[in-house]
């Protein structure tokens, strides 16, 4: 048994270096094959709420901003608010980016807003909105997103 055991030693020793021998050519085909996974999962990623507008608010809903991105509608109960906050799917270099957020009043109200460049989000912009229906919008470079509702 112990010579069994030396044998397979050997061989997986030997079979270690005839790798080792052709690692030149694996290891040059593998980073590039890594990189080409990993920029495909980076462009199937979607952005997720971060918790930017605090403690106690919960998502109610979230509109794509084009491929880029999404705006995050989140509401307080206990403080009757609502919360947006634009989220790129990528952080990356400054881009211009915006939220918007106002309550559906034949559209008389000022909207609030939060607009500048930013690598990862805009936001979080927050309204008074018990017994109002909600408009929210993000901007992400030329993308644009946003909807209605959640009336309350």
């Amino acid at each position: 048994m112990q010579l069994k055991t030396k044998l397979s030693r050997r061989t997986t020793t030997a079979a270690a270096l005839a790798t080792l021998a052709l690692g030149g050519t694996i290891a040059a085909t593998a980073p590039a094959s890594a990189a080409t996974t990993s920029t495909s999962a980076r462009a199937a990623a979607t952005a997720t709420y971060n918790g930017a507008c605090g403690t106690g608010y919960k998502v109610i809903d979230s509109t794509p901003v084009g491929n880029v991105g999404k705006v995050f509608l989140t509401w307080n109960e206990s403080t009757g608010k609502n919360c947006a906050v634009t989220i790129r799917n990528t952080p990356g270099a400054k881009i211009h980016m915006a939220v918007e957020l106002n309550i559906a009043v034949n559209y008389e109200h000022n909207p609030v807003v939060d607009s500048g460049q930013y690598t990862t989000y805009a936001g979080p912009v927050y309204m008074s909105a018990r017994g109002y229906c909600a408009v929210w919008q993000g901007v992400i470079g030329t993308a644009t997103g946003g909807d209605s509702g959640h009336c309350g």
